[in-house]
């Protein structure tokens, strides 16, 4: 797809696809300001960006009001009068954040992101995407067929990981809100769990963990029974999907991030790392650990479906297996 030119705003520019997308707009010739709350974790084109001063970086913390009022004061309506688009994808993603400070993490969703709605209501933007999680849908019963957007299950509000899922409602809520109340171009994206090129070494999600057993000739450990079922979608038909929603989507709704034909068990996911990426080197071993103790999101039957967003155009390109052969590949360049 692409990508309209104008003036992007864009939160969270420091994770891994506020990154890629900050990079392949700065790389299309587009204007792009960044709001971060430490420019030393921006990746090093970033940083050099800045410094050449193609990306305007303001930063704070979104929560602060006041970081707000700072940014659209006076002496800086100049550059922030032209902004088009925000896309706003600032929200901690560490489930040992969530145990150990809910607090600050359900503020940062939800106060951070009414903070940036009003943003984009003064800015009177053309467009803006919320960056959610399929994590919004919560206990799901399975009923043999593929969950649309419509229908959200139980969200169990005395676990303290459940700052992060209904933080992620509160938020939509907000978004549909403003869009209701104030007219504020909003719409929502909720993402399947996305990985590929591009991904920082440091990441520490499962699917990293189980590429660097691969490459690392090692046996893939499961700390759980790996019965969930789990939902992705590869980097760039993620980016792809954000722009399709920005650009096509309708104001006040949510459209579903993900690649069907990618969903499956994690401890298939597993064996499928072992079987096809390390060639059966290495195998499939269980240590069952205190799954409440360390953050890991309660076992879910969750299969999504991405028919909404396919009817705008969109259509994903890469099953799992090339997903994590790309990853796989660019570990070894890496090293």
């Amino acid at each position: 797809m692409d990508i309209i030119k104008g003036h992007y705003l864009i939160t969270g520019a420091t994770g891994f696809l506020g990154r890629v997308i900050t990079e392949c707009f700065v790389n299309s010739g587009c204007m792009v300001t960044i709001l971060v709350r430490d420019v030393n974790r921006c990746s090093e084109f970033i940083k050099r960006m800045i410094s050449e001063e193609k990306i305007k970086c303001y930063t704070g913390d979104i929560v602060e009001s006041d970081f707000i009022d700072r940014i659209i004061s006076k002496h800086e309506t100049e550059q922030l009068c032209s902004v088009d688009y925000i896309l706003h994808f600032a929200a901690t993603t560490q489930s040992k954040n969530m145990i150990d400070n809910p607090v600050e993490v359900a503020d940062g969703i939800v106060l951070g992101t009414k903070n940036i709605l009003e943003l984009a209501r003064k800015l009177n933007v053309l467009g803006m995407v919320y960056i959610s999680s399929m994590e919004v849908y919560g206990r799901v019963e399975d009923k043999g067929t593929l969950v649309t957007e419509e229908e959200l299950g139980d969200v169990d509000i005395f676990n303290e990981r459940s700052c992060y899922p209904m933080g992620k409602r509160m938020a939509e809520q907000y978004c549909y809100n403003y869009y209701c109340e104030y007219g504020v171009p909003v719409k929502i994206a909720r993402l399947a769990q996305t990985f590929g090129t591009g991904i920082s070494p440091e990441d520490n999600r499962v699917f990293m963990q189980f590429v660097k057993a691969a490459y690392e000739n090692r046996d893939i450990v499961l700390k759980t029974k790996g019965l969930s079922y789990g939902n992705y979608c590869e980097t760039m038909d993620a980016i792809r999907g954000i722009l399709t929603i920005l650009q096509k989507g309708k104001s006040g709704e949510a459209y579903n991030v993900v690649n069907e034909a990618n969903t499956m068990r994690i401890k298939e996911m597993a064996q499928l790392v072992s079987h096809c990426i390390a060639n059966d080197r290495i195998n499939v071993t269980y240590d069952i650990d205190n799954t409440e103790k360390n953050g890991y999101a309660a076992d879910t039957q969750l299969r999504l479906s991405g028919e909404k967003l396919r009817m705008l155009g969109w259509t994903p390109s890469k099953n799992l297996e090339q997903m994590y052969r790309d990853l796989y590949n660019e570990i070894t360049k890496r090293n």
